[in-house]
């Protein structure tokens, strides 16, 4: 009888003991991460206060003296003053901006390599197979900053006279009309073909090199129309040389406020922009991005700023880190279905 009696509290103690230990590690390990977790959120605090601490660089996927990289600069110049470091634009151009692309998703991801993107980060997911990167997994957006609208200009000597004429004309197919574009899978030319889907007209593109040589070809009379960003025409309407025929913005553009918008023309909802914003690297830090966003929206309120963006054709346009991702996804998402329809290969 006194073995069972003795055996039984014996083996319940163990049973209390083991428990207890078991207790102990759980709590340490609750409280070490617990300790972590306050010491990550401090170190990140800190993190976010300290940056910079050094220049930053944002990449550029275009040649000096563009649209992109007036704005980047633009932008540079007043993040420089508030962050208190020099914020320095590097161009690297070639392979449709994947080259920079590519330069930003391998950077460190520590808020000094950025990138001031446009629309080619989410055409080039569907233009190039495969695909060179994935937006949405490789970077991470800080902020959208403006959008210069694509406009349809023709020659002033050309019987395009207006917007609707420009219609009766296509919509005849006698002959087909072309148009010339900066290249194959540029954004002024995915406008024009989705423009040419919506309202049911077929129209033969004719790439170039650029929109300068374009624009050269439209003036002369070999082409009859150009697709471009209204920056690279603003010259050659004042000059008497280009007549815009129709902006592809939601709203008029300041430098051409008597040209009627593709909604004004009968095409509600339609609209097409080179957009722009700034990205960084997929694993920069949340705190870091947080900062950047905000001195962003507050550059895009300076007076500097929306008067540049306005000399350049376009706009400044405000909004949240999460409204930009959704834009980069949408856009994507556009565009992939309209390089499979149309079976648009890059240059």
């Amino acid at each position: 009888m006194t073995h069972h009696s003795n055996g039984q509290p014996q083996a319940t103690g163990q049973a209390h003991g083991r428990a207890d230990t078991t207790r102990r590690q759980l709590l340490t390990r609750v409280t070490a991460a617990v300790t972590w977790a306050a010491g990550a959120t401090v170190a990140t605090r800190s993190q976010a206060q300290a940056y910079p601490t050094k220049p930053i660089k944002v990449v550029v996927g275009y040649a000096p003296g563009g649209a992109v990289d007036i704005v980047a600069r633009t932008l540079g110049q007043s993040l420089s003053a508030s962050l208190g470091q020099p914020v320095v634009v590097e161009n690297k151009p070639g392979a449709g901006t994947n080259i920079a692309v590519k330069s930003v998703i391998t950077a460190e991801p520590d808020g000094y390599t950025l990138m001031l993107a446009a629309n080619a980060l989410a055409a080039n997911m569907a233009l190039y197979q495969p695909a060179p990167f994935d937006a949405e997994r490789d970077l991470v957006p800080v902020s959208l900053v403006g959008r210069v609208p694509v406009v349809l200009a023709t020659s002033t000597a050309s019987n395009l006279t207006s917007f609707a004429r420009f219609l009766e004309v296509a919509k005849a197919k006698s002959p087909v009309l072309s148009f010339a574009s900066p290249g194959n899978g540029s954004t002024p030319h995915l406008a024009i073909e989705l423009f040419a889907r919506a309202a049911g007209i077929d129209l033969q593109h004719i790439p170039y090199r650029g929109g300068s040589p374009a624009i050269t070809d439209v003036i002369g009379g070999q082409v009859p129309l150009v697709a471009v960003n209204a920056l690279e025409v603003q010259p050659h309407v004042r000059s008497g040389k280009l007549r815009v025929l129709a902006v592809l913005s939601p709203t008029r553009t300041a430098i051409f406020p008597e040209t009627p918008t593709i909604a004004e023309s009968g095409f509600p909802g339609f609209e097409a922009s080179v957009w722009y914003g700034l990205v960084a690297p997929a694993a920069t830090p949340k705190a870091v991005v947080t900062r950047l966003h905000a001195e962003v929206q507050k550059a895009l309120q300076t007076r500097e700023v929306r008067e540049r963006m306005t000399a350049v054709g376009g706009e400044v346009v405000p909004g949240s880190s999460e409204q930009f991702g959704a834009l980069i996804r949408a856009e994507r998402l556009r565009y992939d279905k309209l390089v499979r329809d149309a079976q648009i290969k890059p240059d």
